[in-house]
């Protein structure tokens, strides 16, 4: 499984750094999600950051 991120979409909350700043981080330009770790070990945390993204942004891809 992989992370989809999709800029379009994402309104910048930080909803996603805060809960995995591992994994998620912001563009300084913009504010939209950047997807540091596209396929993490542990997908536990990027499961928590996709429920509570606000604008929907992220999701899980079959590779």
């Amino acid at each position: 499984m992989r992370i989809v991120a999709d800029k379009d979409v994402c309104v910048g909350a930080g909803q996603c750094v805060l809960t995995d700043p591992e994994i998620f981080d912001q563009s300084e330009d913009d504010g939209t999600v950047l997807v540091l770790v596209e396929r993490p070990a542990d997908l536990e945390t990027a499961r928590e950051a996709i429920q509570v993204c606000p604008s929907q942004a992220l999701s899980l891809a079959e590779d």
